[in-house]
């Protein structure tokens, strides 16, 4: 019988994964690398439409920042509660100018490893077993996940297009949630929320206790002149509800890995206390170049934006010439199209991918409302973009017919 780290033995019976882990779906977009592997295994161009993995790379201000504090020794330790208490007050000055919000760096401001580890971790400080949350459907599969393993049960909220792909607040005053994930602008459906929605949607939290956590990573990648409102601007959400922002969309950071989580201090308090025993926190240089880009990164942030805005034209321009239904998103890295025809979203992205060699994310893969949709991502080179539509075009036929 083979030792424990023998691996001279058959061990092809052997699963060590704990239930949790067991039970979960699998991860959508292990699925697809998978799939694109074993195409291009075969010799086969793929254009991946499916990610939403910025590729235009970090502002140069971050670069040469990066340089600079990487040669400072004194971040090489821990990160030193300088360089996080730089990081707040910068981030504090930027949500005071872009969105009027008055925030105490010392406790409403938190640095994460990038926002999907910060959302993911929230649950496990916040919630009980058996604690229920609100998770919107068709949505981000981290938000899920993050609640079931911390023993919690979700309920989904339904994202529907008549609705503008927003969720009905009267579910929150319904269930009596712990915990209710937004996330405007949105992945995947592109939708944008108002302040109205979000104001709304904090009463609805007053009334019955429960707590927000809305996603904010696409809010500075908008478009025609789109400006995304913060769910902190509304009245009372500061008691109510944090926002996390991500630096791995707004600057084509997302290998990096830092972001920020901001708003009522007693759940930002309980995050950084389960931070404290699982992680160290980011690298002190990766901090200060954070602070520096978003001090000084918005004219490199611009070009961003319109390089994205182009690859979004190309993008409408492809569909409507094949007759595919779209929402005409105002934000996001994300086209939210409708399946032509009457077959299902993963039918027809392995079609796509088998006749055109466009990989895409199935609808479903978001949740049981996702189902008779696909995402296209616009972090795919330009080039390659404008490949994708014309193969989209030749193949049109096979649901024009």
């Amino acid at each position: 019988m083979a030792s424990p780290g023998d691996n001279t033995g058959d061990s092809s019976g052997d699963d060590i994964r704990a239930e949790r882990l067991k039970r979960l779906p699998t991860y959508l977009f292990e699925e697809l690398a998978s799939i694109r592997r074993a195409r291009e295994a075969e010799g086969k161009e793929v254009v991946d439409l499916s990610i939403g993995d910025p590729d235009l790379g970090a502002p140069e201000v971050a670069v040469e920042a990066l340089a600079k504090y990487a040669a400072d020794t004194q971040l090489h330790r821990y990160p030193p509660d300088s360089a996080i208490e730089a990081f707040s007050q910068t981030v504090c000055e930027w949500m005071k100018g872009r969105y009027g919000v008055d925030l105490d760096p010392s406790c409403e401001v938190f640095p994460v490893i990038g926002t999907k580890e910060g959302i993911a971790l929230l649950p496990l400080a916040t919630l009980d077993p058996g604690d229920l949350a609100l998770v919107p459907d068709p949505g981000y599969p981290v938000y899920s996940r993050g609640v079931w393993f911390a023993g919690g049960k979700v309920e989904w909220m339904p994202l529907k297009e008549d609705r503008g792909f927003l969720p009905e607040v009267g579910l929150i005053e319904r269930h009596r949630p712990r915990l209710v994930y937004l996330n405007y602008p949105n992945n995947p459906t592109s939708a944008v929320a108002t302040a109205d929605f979000y104001r709304l949607a904090i009463n609805a939290a007053g009334r019955t206790g429960s707590y927000i956590v809305n996603d904010a990573a696409y809010s500075e990648v908008a478009f025609d002149g789109y400006d995304a409102p913060s769910i902190l601007q509304a009245p009372g959400a500061r008691e109510r509800a944090v926002e996390f922002h991500s630096f791995s969309k707004t600057f084509s950071m997302a290998g990096w890995r830092v972001g920020f989580v901001a708003g009522n201090r007693h759940m930002i308090a309980s995050l950084r206390t389960l931070k404290s025993n699982v992680d160290s926190g980011v690298f002190g240089a990766v901090l200060m170049a954070a602070a520096t880009v978003i001090r000084e990164g918005w004219d490199a942030h611009r070009e961003m934006i319109e390089e994205y805005a182009r690859r979004r034209a190309i993008i409408f321009d492809g569909l409507r010439a094949c007759g595919i239904g779209y929402h005409e998103s105002l934000a996001t890295l994300y086209v939210w199209a409708r399946v032509p025809g009457s077959k299902g979203s993963m039918e027809f992205a392995r079609n796509l991918l088998e006749e055109a060699g466009i990989l895409v994310t199935p609808g479903i893969g978001f949740g049981k409302s996702g189902e008779g949709y696909f995402r296209i991502s616009i972090t795919c080179p330009t080039d390659q973009v404008e490949i994708a539509g014309k193969r989209l075009h030749e193949v049109s036929h096979a649901w024009k017919g």
